[in-house]
């Protein structure tokens, strides 16, 4: 099978390598030449052939994938399929169906969990689409998701929109995950007297305990290339699918305090003085007679 694939970055370049590795055809398409296989979007769909062909887009969600899109659907024809891979959200996926539709060109979304460790370990995957078109993608998938049972790495969620949708909320559990680790990470560096390596004992916890995950090794892994993690600022950006996770449990009445929790304390983790703390700690001078600290500039 021949797979066109438009975007070869950190995780794109390593599906390439993990596709070919499993025996598919994949020319890859990427605005940084030196690791392009071809130099255009309409060249990347002219190598693919006569037969139905199929573009797998990979590029940062918003308005770079809306473009690619856009420009292989000007390119592409009846009867060939674009999936999207990247982290759109699940109504632009219903809405792109409709509109290459017109054009007889099939759309699959596909929620791709693995990071910068899914060419070696696969990638887990979350498929939205037609039962026919999946079906004929299998190839493709089977030669990105895990080795084992495909039930275990892959997931044809629902019609389009499903696989998005899924990714969606398993990243809005990943926020929480991590921000619980994080958590408990700063309680126990909090108590240096009763407690002389952190590190150690997150490591402790990676076979027999009921909090061990992928999550857990990773943090051991950062803990032992820099133990108190003074190379790295408190910081953490967001991709936006925490924040659609918590915008759908509001639209569908669903409690979600520990995702919305961790979302916000992203937020926080930008603001070198928080302007919402500033003012409690007034507040609680105001009524309680509180101590507070001069700012760093008073």
């Amino acid at each position: 099978m021949h797979v066109g694939l438009v975007g070869l970055g950190k995780m794109g370049g390593n599906m390439r390598d993990r596709m070919r590795a499993k025996g598919l055809r994949v020319t890859g398409f990427d605005q940084n030449p030196e690791i392009s296989d071809v130099s255009s979007l309409d060249e990347l769909v002219n190598a693919l052939g006569e037969d139905a062909r199929v573009v797998w887009v990979m590029v940062p969600a918003g308005e770079i994938t809306e473009s690619v899109i856009s420009e292989l659907a000007t390119v592409m024809r009846s009867g060939d399929v674009i999936i999207d891979g990247g982290n759109s959200k699940y109504t632009d996926d219903l809405r792109r169906v409709s509109e290459l539709a017109e054009r007889g060109i099939g759309y699959v979304d596909a929620g791709v969990s693995g990071g910068i460790w899914g060419e070696a370990n696969g990638y887990g995957l979350m498929v939205g689409g037609s039962d026919e078109t999946v079906a004929s993608l299998m190839p493709i998938f089977d030669a990105l998701r895990p080795d084992g049972p495909r039930h275990e790495g892959f997931v044809h969620a629902g019609p389009v929109g499903a696989g998005h949708y899924a990714k969606m909320v398993h990243n809005g559990i990943e926020y929480g995950v991590m921000q619980a680790y994080a958590e408990g990470y700063e309680i126990l560096a909090a108590r240096d007297d009763l407690i002389g390596d952190v590190g150690a004992v997150f490591e402790a916890w990676q076979r027999g305990t009921v909090v061990r995950s992928w999550l857990l090794e990773l943090l051991v892994k950062a803990l032992n290339e820099d133990p108190d993690l003074d190379e790295i600022r408190g910081y953490v950006a967001d991709s936006g699918e925490g924040r659609w996770t918590v915008e759908e449990a509001i639209q569908q009445a669903v409690p979600a305090p520990v995702i919305s929790a961790a979302l916000f304390a992203r937020f926080d983790s930008r603001q070198e003085d928080s302007p919402a703390m500033k003012a409690v700690a007034a507040l609680r001078n105001q009524f309680g007679g509180h101590a507070t600290q001069p700012s760093a500039d008073g």
